[in-house]
């Protein structure tokens, strides 16, 4: 009969103690409770809660001279003692979610919901995934012999009720079963490794697998708790000496640029190694930005999401464009990436330029286009609904990679070699993957959706550069829960706030607290003191900074609950209170440079002729005219748009230009629907696409009808309608004029222009109501020119307001066309001579002008 092994013996760690000093009382603790117990310690193991203590633990049981223990962490002692068991619940995420995918397939309930409801299908397997990562982990902190009543335990929560929660317990106990029929887990070769004694230091919360090999020991065991009492766990801080620095911060910027600063004033100082401790992901990411800007290597151990990497934007650029039915844009910015159209740039800018201006429905058979659409084959299914296996489109995505050279550029990448790998594309599949990837069906649809999921599941760090690892001023971006019982000289810690730190947070899936307490897994209370325990060690550090923001965005943002946590204790210490200042960086003063208005002349640019927006915008701003006409600047226009309102004034010109052009056949009514028809096949647009549109028209077509018929019983006749007209006016000469007219309606001796309008007719009443003000019109008369014995009017018949059609005549309109074409020619004459087009500024021209940023309008000198 072997006698039992002594209960583990438990000491604590001063929690007050910095992270030097932490060390050498550690190594001090083994020598002496080795010896206590007669151990040779060259035997012993001593646990560490992560891989990242490793060092400073070696260097302290070095300088302290003697046999050493073995160093370990739970995962380093478990790889070096056997190689992995194999797949299984928490050994790969991605193979994980692949298997949860095809367990739910087969389920009673699984296989018509992922026909049904692929999306959420998708959901419901990566909780499956997870609930069984974390009851495998559970298992894995027990010895063998008390899974068996764990899994029973597990089993019996699991069970199916009627009513509601019936679907989460389903898949509750589609993950116990899918967890406990899995081999045993790697680290099993623990509980079987004899060493002369296991020793654990405690730091943020114990370790489940290393509290199951002290519990289940038959061995000298020592337990070393560094952690601050958990129910108190800032008195150590609140009691040691310097207190940390609190300072705050206006806005998300401001504390970036604060952040920065400190940081440079430490490296500086030379307090170095110095932990910039990652809270807000969004935030330290400008921080980083803002150090590289002034030469400061870091080493990143927090890592990226391969989904925000160009790396992995490049795959999901294939696959967007590979769609039967991508956008112009999806395809535009794939071929702005393959390799082949790179080479070609002239030939890629003329594709951009045609597809801009005949837009994306227009056929194109340019030949760069061709190749790329050669290069995108393999990829593009004949129908969206098309589906294959995984390991198919796996297959057909790495082929076209490599055709096209992007397989070599990504592997030569670090981020585009984690995507490989993220991907299998790289040959790094094991045969469990491929097996699930053959039996998973996708259209390309959820083969995107599948690519993005694990990029953004999957994470890389950038390798540390020569400088950063070597240089005497070390900065490491790190997690919190990496932080602690570094060897830091200072601690840096922005985003100390309650959205960040110390917040509610409620992870969700399927295993619910009260099940997690009863098989003893982890809780969102244990979560939570896990990060107040990690927050309790960052405060050893003889130096820290903590940082935080007043306002995020528009929404305020108050200071964590373990700050004012911290400061409650110290104040019941009776020791001075946190003091919270602003946070500022050194003003350098500047010499105020503002902008002078631009005053351009361009003589020679004036084009032969002037259409009626080139005129409106000499009238409204000089510079614009400048810009826009002069230089011939421009925003291009968007490659994929939705149907809008000036696409549904467009259409309604051309019906109603085919209604009065075929005005001899048949019944009004049924003319008018069939000259919409007509042009709506026209136009390229889908049917849903002018559905909001149609309705309006369906109210606006008998209301139309009816004034159109009054006005022909009034005498008057459609002449014209879309009409080009180029004139010469003397006082322009050499300058034209020139523009396309809606309409010309005539009665006798009269002509009238007509100008179609979608818009509300209060502008343009207001636009009438003073002549002079109404550019379009006046110029549209001033195009008509008619002989002597021809009367002009003009008019704006508005056609999608409540009142419409209403017909808005310019009064005495021939007469502000003469008047327009005097002072026009005055102006260009001006022009000519060299006068200046300079920027006005003022009014709702400036407001939505978009070469108000080539003007520099917003850095001008006061007036």
């Amino acid at each position: 009969m072997t006698t039992p092994a002594p209960a583990p013996t438990r000491q604590a760690i001063d929690p007050g103690l910095p992270p030097a000093a932490l060390w050498a009382a550690v190594a001090e603790a083994v020598h002496r409770w080795a010896g206590q117990q007669g151990l040779a310690l060259r035997d012993a193991v001593l646990l560490l809660p992560f891989a990242a203590l490793l060092p400073p633990a070696r260097l302290a049981f070095a300088a302290r001279g003697g046999w050493a223990p073995r160093i370990e962490t739970v995962r380093t002692l478990a790889e070096s003692l056997a190689p992995p068991v194999g797949p299984g619940p928490g050994h790969d995420d991605a193979e994980d979610r692949l298997a949860a995918a095809a367990l739910l397939g087969r389920a009673a309930f699984g296989a018509d919901w992922q026909a049904r409801d692929p999306r959420g299908s998708r959901v419901a397997a990566d909780a499956v995934a997870a609930a069984a990562g974390a009851l495998a982990r559970g298992a894995a902190a027990r010895p063998a012999s008390e899974r068996a009543a764990y899994w029973t335990a597990a089993q019996r929560a699991a069970a199916v009720t009627d009513g509601p929660g019936a679907m989460e317990q389903a898949l509750l106990k589609l993950a116990v079963t899918w967890a406990a029929d899995e081999p045993a887990p790697d680290t099993d070769v623990l509980f079987a490794h004899r060493p002369s004694a296991w020793m654990v230091l405690q730091a943020g919360g114990p370790d489940p697998i290393a509290a199951g090999l002290v519990r289940a020991a038959d061995v000298p065991a020592l337990w070393l708790d560094a952690d601050p009492p958990a129910d108190d766990p800032y008195a150590a801080a609140a009691g040691a000496g310097t207190p940390p620095t609190v300072l705050c911060c206006d806005h998300f910027e401001a504390e970036a640029q604060v952040t920065a600063h400190q940081v440079l004033q430490a490296v500086a100082a030379g307090e170095t190694p110095l932990a910039l401790v990652a809270l807000d992901r969004e935030l330290v990411r400008r921080v980083r930005a803002l150090l590289e800007r002034s030469g400061v290597a870091l080493v990143d151990e927090t890592g990226w999401k391969l989904s925000t990497s160009r790396a992995g934007a490049r795959v999901m650029a294939w696959l967007r464009a590979a769609h039967p039915h991508a956008a112009a844009d999806a395809r535009l910015a794939w071929l702005k990436g393959w390799p082949p159209a790179r080479r070609q740039a002239a030939a890629l800018q003329a594709l951009e330029a045609r597809w801009r201006r005949d837009g994306p429905r227009a056929a194109d058979t340019q030949p760069l286009w061709e190749a790329g659409r050669a290069a995108l084959a393999p990829l593009s299914p004949a129908a969206p609904t098309d589906q294959r296996p995984l390991q198919a489109w796996c297959e057909a995505l790495a082929a076209a990679l490599a055709d096209a050279g992007e397989a070599a550029l990504l592997a030569d990448d670090a981020a585009g070699a984690a995507v490989l790998q993220a991907l299998r594309l790289d040959g790094s599949a094991t045969a469990g993957w491929q097996a699930l990837a053959r039996s998973t069906l996708l259209s390309l649809t959820g083969f995107t959706a599948w690519v993005d999921a694990e990029l953004e599941a999957a994470s890389f760090c950038l390798p540390p550069a020569a400088d950063a690892v070597d240089a005497a001023g070390e900065v490491v971006l790190t997690p919190l829960p990496r932080a602690l019982l570094r060897p830091f000289a200072r601690v840096i810690v922005p985003g100390v706030d309650a959205r960040h730190l110390g917040g509610v947070s409620v992870a969700p899936g399927l295993i619910g607290d009260s099940l997690a307490t009863a098989l003893g897994l982890e809780t969102a209370a244990t979560r939570r003191l896990r990060e107040r325990l990690a927050f309790a060690h960052l405060l050893r550090v003889p130096a820290v900074t903590l940082l935080r923001r007043r306002l995020d965005n528009d929404e305020p943002l108050a200071a964590s609950p373990e700050l004012q946590w911290l400061a409650l204790r110290r104040r019941q210490a009776g020791l001075a209170s946190l003091v919270e200042t602003a946070g500022a960086v050194p003003q350098v003063p500047v010499q105020p440079a503002p902008v002078p208005h631009p005053q351009p002349t361009a003589p020679l640019a004036l084009p032969e002729s002037l259409s009626a927006s080139q005129v409106e915008q000499l009238r409204r701003c000089p510079y614009q005219f400048y810009a826009r006409t002069l230089l011939r600047l421009s925003e291009p226009d968007e490659l994929d748009r939705a149907a809008e309102k000036r696409d549904y004034g467009r259409w309604l010109h051309a019906v109603l230009h085919r209604f009065h052009r075929e005005g001899e056949l048949g019944d009004d009514a049924a003319r008018l629907a069939a000259a919409a028809e007509a042009e709506l096949a026209a136009t390229g647009f889908e049917a849903a696409e002018l559905l909001p549109y149609r309705a309006s028209f369906t109210h606006f077509a008998p209301l139309y009808l009816a004034w159109w018929q009054a006005r022909a019983a009034a005498g008057w006749q459609w002449q014209d309608g879309e009409t080009e007209r180029r004139v010469t006016p003397p006082a322009l000469a050499p300058t034209g004029l020139h523009g396309r007219l809606d309409r010309i309606d005539q009665r006798g001796g009269t002509r009238c222009v007509v100008d179609y309008k979608t818009g509300r007719a209060d502008g343009l009443k207001k636009a009438v109501k003073t002549p002079t003000e109404d550019t379009q019109l006046a110029f549209y008369a001033a195009l008509l020119a008619p002989p002597d014995d021809v009367a002009i009017e003009a008019g704006y018949l508005t056609l999608d307001d409540p009142k419409a059609p209403e017909l808005l005549l310019h009064p005495g309109v021939q007469q502000t066309a003469m008047t327009l074409v005097h002072h026009l020619g005055q102006e260009l004459q001006r022009m000519r001579d060299g006068a200046a087009l300079p920027a006005l500024g003022e009014g709702r021209a400036c407001e939505f002008c978009e070469v108000r940023g080539l003007c520099r309008r917003d850095h001008w000198a006061p007036a």
